[in-house]
């Protein structure tokens, strides 16, 4: 067998090395070694190694824990790293690890620490839900913080959603037709004077033109949004584009949130930031008592469409609930379950509650931000949701 010198074989397996020793994290088992990494590379590896490093445990087993300590300053170097050495969204997954992992909430009650982490929903929902025991300094970032991630979230999806509905919404307006007592006569006798029968000295109107619907609002939207520590992310989300739809003058907005305690956040719509910090992430739930108070904000149920995000767990009195649901239904309002409104789906829900909703007509389903634009289109187009959501394949 003939040996190879070959220059480019030799980098490609130096290469493979070098990645291998950067995923196996250089226990002693590795058969790798150090020797193949940079001094930049040692630092990536410095960092990779404080969340997922693999150290003996006590039994001899390879045990993985961090090491990153309680030392603050040690914790904002680790930072500042992993966004020196990795892209913003190997960042975030990292940051989400440390939280889980090594129980790093401490340091976002640090302002220090806020200021060195890359943000993102999972951080929102994070500061959030510790919103309550933060101190006022911390406070004063973590909004600067909730801002910016507020800030791209609104420039990535109010264009959308306003073109969307608005796109909906003046389809909605075509009055094509209407009562009787709606009919606009003189626009519908021009329209229809190529049908006109001399022998019966008459306009057959065949399309017939209303003036079009008077009300200040041509639908009314309700997001009933539950805070328990699941729906986290959904929060974020649910609390952007109610803002967003809250803009559109053709849709009233109302947002309601609830755990144990229905919250009203109608009146703070105008700022996205201070809605969020509204909510109080975790407890209890009672989608029972959320659903009663909403049935008092419906003005034209068969205008109205009622959006229940939540995973349907029910603390309170379960069977109310469903039979308030199927009354909703039955007074005309289109009512829409989200098992969740994230990019991560519903890991956990009651299938229960899903299937006996189900049998109202009422389709339950996660839905994606970028799809919650279109589903409100759909909603106000009175378009069958559930064959909506089968066609794009949510569950």
């Amino acid at each position: 067998m003939t040996q190879t010198n070959n220059p480019n074989s030799q980098q490609s397996t130096a290469e493979r090395l070098r990645r291998w020793r950067l995923i196996l994290g250089g226990g002693a088992a590795d058969g790798i070694g150090g020797g193949c990494l940079s001094d930049r590379d040692l630092a990536m590896d410095g960092a990779l190694g404080a969340l997922y490093g693999n150290d003996d445990a006590p039994d001899g087993s390879q045990d993985r824990k961090g090491g990153l300590g309680s030392s603050s300053p040690k914790v904002a170097r680790w930072l500042g790293d992993i966004r020196t050495f990795f892209p913003t969204s190997v960042v975030r997954i990292m940051q989400q690890d440390a939280l889980e992992r090594l129980n790093l909430q401490r340091m976002l009650l640090e302002p220090e620490m806020l200021e060195a982490i890359e943000p993102d929903v999972h951080l929102v929902s994070n500061l959030l839900s510790l919103s309550g025991i933060m101190p006022s300094k911390t406070k004063e970032t973590a909004r600067i913080v909730v801002g910016r991630v507020v800030e791209e979230l609104q420039r990535k999806l109010e264009n959308p959603t306003r073109q969307a509905v608005l796109g909906s919404l003046n389809r909605a307006t075509r009055n094509l037709r209407p009562r009787h007592n709606e009919i606009d006569w003189h626009r519908t006798i021009r329209a229809n004077l190529k049908n006109y029968q001399p022998e019966y000295r008459t306009v057959i109107p065949e399309t017939r033109i209303g003036y079009g619907r008077k009300r200040s609002s041509l639908r009314d939207i309700i997001l009933c949004v539950d805070q328990s520590g699941s729906m986290a992310t959904s929060v974020v989300y649910a609390g952007i584009f109610s803002a967003v739809l809250a803009t559109l003058p053709a849709v009233k907005t109302s947002m309601v949130v609830f755990d144990t305690v229905v919250v009203d956040l109608t009146e703070l719509l105008q700022d996205p930031v201070e809605v969020l910090f509204g909510t109080q992430l975790g407890g209890g739930t009672d989608i029972n008592q959320a659903i009663a108070y909403c049935q008092g904000l419906i003005r034209q149920p068969h205008e109205t469409i009622f959006v229940l995000i939540s995973d349907l767990y029910e603390g309170g009195n379960n069977q109310e609930m469903l039979k308030r649901i199927a009354a909703l239904v039955a007074s005309g309002v289109q009512f829409i379950t989200l098992l969740a409104l994230n990019d991560d789906g519903a890991p956990s829900y009651d299938h229960n509650n899903t299937s006996a909703i189900a049998s109202f007509g009422v389709p339950s389903f996660a839905c994606t931000p970028d799809l919650f634009p279109d589903l409100m289109a759909a909603a106000i187009n009175r378009q069958d949701i559930s064959q909506w959501a089968a066609t794009r394949e949510l569950r």
